[in-house]
């Protein structure tokens, strides 16, 4: 039996994390289960999967009383042991019994409890975005040091993690990963600053949760895949290609030096990568849908017009400049983001934003010290600070 805690159990992932365990109760099991602010779906996740841990974002979420009463649920049964905060989290993915962590909170949250875990030796089931972004280089020389494996569930990063097994690293000649190019792949520069938070989340193919929707809106999304990828798979930059795949049929493709491209395929189902990352190295029958080959369709691959969408251009400026700038583009990203979903600024303010806090930080850093995940949390901080006067002055 192998014991899963989740870094965010009520987000998109978390909740179809507990639909694959629950396919399969004689292998998997939820130990520890983490939310943020949805309590009521958190009671009903608890009473189902019976986990020892919980942790939430606050002692009021943890002292409310029908929560507590929603612990308790279930023949008489005790309920877990509730745990608060920063430290909570930590707590629920460090215990003994954990197995495997599933690292989905949005944002830089899931960012110390996951280095945590690395160095309590748990695998990592990595879906949060921003932790590679911001601290690739920590992250992944702690897992090395630790002797830990990270495993991408993003479709994009799993695709790539499967058309690699059995092939020597230095003949790859590049990777390739697909867009959808989002809804507003085929508007004009004036059409994208009339779009609205409800027209960016209504995704072509994907159902995600309300971040990754917009920011695959903007191709962020894909700049944050493109440094994932830098530090998952030891690549440079310039071997990492993107190109906008509107039918989401082919998750990645690997080229090879003799020029073979090797894709990984179907449906478009986030069950299947956590499957996947749940039960590798072996492969389980699966109970979700399959692809139907046989059907009418067609594979469009086009190159990305970073004119329209200037956030993965911004992606590769921050990685090829290092140092803090990735954790500036993250947290810009998502205080941009969240301002957009609060109608507090337009579509194209976003990369603008972004764009100004990395000039701006870049003005008062010296990007040849040292990183570290204090300087990383530091720049946190004062881009938290920037972009909310930045906000506030309009």
């Amino acid at each position: 039996m192998k014991r899963i805690a989740i870094l965010g159990s009520t987000g998109s992932v978390g909740t179809q994390t507990l639909e694959v365990i629950a396919a399969f109760p004689d292998r998997y099991s939820a130990h520890s289960l983490t939310a943020r602010s949805r309590i009521d779906l958190l009671e009903e996740q608890c009473a189902r999967f019976g986990p020892r841990m919980v942790a939430v974002r606050d002692a009021d979420s943890a002292e409310r009383t029908r929560l507590t009463a929603g612990f308790a649920r279930g023949g008489g049964q005790p309920g877990p042991s509730v745990h608060t905060g920063v430290e909570g989290l930590i707590e629920a993915v460090t215990h003994p019994d954990v197995d495997l962590v599933i690292s989905a909170l949005p944002g830089s949250a899931g960012l110390v409890p996951t280095l945590r875990a690395i160095e309590a030796g748990k695998t990592i089931a990595l879906a949060n975005k921003e932790i590679l972004v911001m601290a690739g280089e920590i992250v992944m020389a702690s897992a090395r040091r630790n002797g830990v494996e990270i495993l991408p569930v993003d479709s994009e990063h799993c695709a790539v993690h499967q058309c690699l097994a059995g092939q020597d690293p230095d003949r790859i000649q590049r990777v390739v990963l697909t867009a959808s190019g989002g809804p507003f792949r085929d508007s004009s520069p004036a059409a994208l600053a009339r779009m609205t938070s409800k027209d960016a989340l209504n995704h072509p193919t994907w159902n995600m949760g309300q971040k990754v929707t917009i920011d695959s809106a903007t191709l962020m999304n894909k700049g944050f895949e493109v440094i994932e990828a830098h530090w998952l798979f030891g690549l440079p930059v310039s071997k990492i290609d993107v190109v906008i795949h509107p039918q989401s049929i082919i998750h990645s493709m690997v080229e090879m030096v003799d020029g073979s491209l090797l894709a990984q395929m179907g449906p478009t189902d986030m069950r299947i990568p956590i499957q996947y990352v749940l039960s590798y190295p072996e492969r389980l029958e699966s109970p979700w849908p399959r692809f139907d080959i046989t059907r009418n369709w067609s594979l469009t691959l086009d190159p990305p017009d970073e004119a329209m969408f200037p956030c993965l251009g911004l992606a590769y400026e921050a990685i090829r400049l290092g140092s803090t700038v990735p954790a500036v583009l993250s947290v810009a990203d998502e205080m941009a983001v969240e301002a957009f979903l609060r109608q507090r600024i337009g579509f194209t303010d976003i990369p603008r934003i972004i764009a100004e806090a990395m000039d701006r930080h870049l003005a008062a850093s010296d990007l040849t010290a040292p990183v570290t995940l204090e300087s990383i949390m530091a720049a946190d901080r004062w881009t938290r600070t920037f972009c909310e006067e930045k906000l506030i002055a309009g």
